[in-house]
Parts: C-alpha cells; structure tokens; sequence
C-alpha cells in the first residue's frame, strides 16, 4: 500500500513539474511575476511576525517593570512590619517579595530572549525586503531585454522577406507602389499645370505684339 501511494504521489509531483515547465516554457515572465507574488506574500507574513514579536516584547516589558516595582512595594512593606514587630504581615510580605522577585527573573529572561529574536526578526525581514526589491529590479530588466527581443523578431520579419509572410510583404510592396503612382500623378499634373501656364503666358505675349505690329 505504501508503495502505490509512493508511486501515486511521484506521478502527481511529475506531472506538476510538466505543467510548470511548459508554463514556463510559454510564458517564463509570467511564472516569475507569480514566484514574486508569492514572496511578496512571504514577506508580508514575516512583517506581521516582526509586529507580534515587538507587542510581545513591550508586553513583557511592562509585565517586568510592574513585578520589579511589587518586589520593591513589598521589601518596603516587610521592613515596616517587621520595624513594627507584626510578624504575620512581614511573613505575607516577605513571601510576596520573594514571589514578584522570581517572576521578575523569568520575565527579564523571556524580554531578553524577546529582544534577541526580534532583532533576528527585523533582520530577516530586512533582508527579504532588499532581495524581494533586487528581484523586481531584476524582473524589470528581463521584460526590457525581452521587449528587444521580440522587437528586435518583428523587425526583422517585416525587414527580412524570407522569413515574413507573403500576404504581409506584398502589402508592403502594394503600398509603395501605391505612393509611386501617386508621385507620378503630382509630378504629371504639376508638369501639365506648369506648361499650360507658360503657353498661355506665351499667346498672350504673341497677341501683344501682333497688336502693337498693325498700329
């Protein structure tokens, strides 16, 4: 039975790792836009630790202060019964002194190990912030060198005739012959415009001495 679930669990892990490399294969800028997302998730359960563990900290630190300040009320209050000679009360007193004094031990203990795993804490998350905000970076430069390059695979396509399609380059060729037969149509009417001009400038330049010639 352990075998089959063993086999079982190997086809699944392997038919998973299919799926990943064929997404990766299609679209690896994707599959790594998802990786980010998912440490940007990591990190954001590490920055809620980091704030725990400093309410814990300041919760121990209060717990500390106040056993401290009881110990002290309570060494107090043992003197002045015992000056007093109330031995019932300086007993009670006594053993509560000894009582917030042990609990004030543990508590400074349990700040100090606070402390030292929050700065761990802090540190850690510091550092995944700096390697979360590398990794953008990074991300950032695969998309520009990818955008090149599938720039760059157009470009070529348009510019490199036997790698782009038939329908596409005759149409390239359609349009420019299309604007050579409407350069052709300016210049022609140009040309006509302008010789129509200059002969009718040069018959009426005629008329004039034709005129001028018979009076």
């Amino acid at each position: 039975m352990t075998n089959l679930f063993t086999r079982i669990k190997n086809t699944i892990m392997a038919d998973l790792n299919e799926a990943l490399d064929q997404k990766e294969q299609k679209n690896p800028i994707a599959l790594l836009n998802q990786y980010l997302r998912e440490c940007e998730l990591e990190t954001e359960k590490v920055r809620k630790l980091v704030e725990r563990q400093y309410s814990l900290k300041e919760g121990f630190t209060r717990e500390y202060h106040q056993a401290t300040q009881l110990a002290e009320k309570r060494k107090h209050q043992a003197d002045v019964a015992k000056n007093a000679g109330e031995v019932e009360l300086y007993t009670f007193a006594v053993q509560e002194q000894a009582q917030y004094e042990d609990r004030a031990i543990r508590l400074k203990e349990a700040l100090e190990q606070a402390s030292k795993q929050l700065l761990e804490l802090e540190q850690k998350y510091e550092e995944m912030k700096h390697k979360l905000k590398d990794m953008n970076i990074r991300r950032l430069e695969l998309m520009g060198r990818e955008n090149i390059s599938r720039a760059q695979h157009q470009i070529n396509k348009v510019l490199d005739n036997s790698t782009y399609s038939d329908r596409s380059y005759s149409r390239f060729h359609e349009i420019e012959a299309y604007l050579d037969r409407i350069e052709h149509q300016v210049n022609s009417s140009y040309h006509r415009n302008t010789i129509d001009a200059r002969i009718a400038q040069l018959e009426k330049e005629m008329k004039k001495e034709e005129t001028a010639a018979n009076l």
